[in-house]
């Protein structure tokens, strides 16, 4: 037998097995019980070091957008 048609053989049959399991269980992984603190805390992790709320005005308190910024 060929290593083409070994390998076809195998990715036709096994392999797509093994796919569909580990498919099945990062499925299951995601939904065990217990998982929804961890799912709280990575949705909400982008929000960790804000000190005010959004909205309102975000930029320098003084000067206009024309001013040349600078570097430091």
């Amino acid at each position: 037998m060929e290593t083409y048609t070994w390998l076809r053989a195998f990715a036709d049959s096994w392999h797509l097995l093994f796919m569909f399991l580990f498919f099945i269980g990062v499925f299951i992984f995601i939904l065990r019980p217990g998982a929804n603190k961890v799912h709280d805390e990575t949705a909400n992790s982008i929000f960790r070091n804000d000190d005010r709320p959004g909205g309102g005005d975000t930029g320098p308190a003084t000067g206009s957008h024309n001013d040349p910024k600078e570097a430091r």
